[in-house]
């Protein structure tokens, strides 16, 4: 979605706000495409004292897995992304600063990259999931599971104490 700025570039106080969707279901996140349904964008372009600040939010509703449990479920994400825009740049590179390019702005690329890099590299269904036994696979958030829990090895010495008693 490229945005035309020229409107307000030079009128402080003016604002373009935008609405838009992107399709992100071709995205691969450790083999799994996640993002079955569009992102809805929604953000504005304002201009403060000739300053042009973008702000825009990108959410969605993902497909996920728990990494512990393996359960699948759905996932509220909303991601927040904001960044000055200028005509050219003053004092060598910024992170900060997006560059127009004849006065536009291409807010679909901006969301997308936003969104990429704030996708979780750990998925939870809760926040206390005990994930799955790692003999039986048991799935420990439905109960304890009937495997008897063998002696940590650097304790063995203070087991075998016990058991001479």
């Amino acid at each position: 979605m490229v945005i035309d700025v020229r409107p307000i570039l030079h009128t402080p106080g003016k604002r373009l706000d935008f609405r838009f969707e992107l399709d992100l279901s071709g995205l691969e996140f450790d083999g799994r495409s996640p993002v079955s349904r569009p992102v809805a964008v929604e953000g504005e372009v304002r201009n403060t004292a000739d300053l042009l600040e973008l702000t825009l939010t990108a959410r969605t509703t993902l497909d996920a897995v728990c990494d512990r449990c393996g359960k699948e479920f759905l996932q509220d994400k909303e991601i927040s992304y904001g960044c000055m825009l200028a005509e050219e740049l003053q004092n060598g590179e910024s992170d900060e600063i997006v560059l127009l390019e004849d006065g536009t702005v291409d807010a679909g690329e901006l969301a997308r990259t936003a969104f990429i890099l704030g996708m979780d590299s750990k998925t939870l269904c809760s926040e206390d999931c005990k994930g799955l036994c790692p003999r039986c696979g048991a799935d420990l958030n439905l109960g304890p599971c009937s495997c008897r829990k063998e002696p940590d090895p650097r304790l063995a010495a203070l087991a075998s104490l016990l058991e001479n008693k």
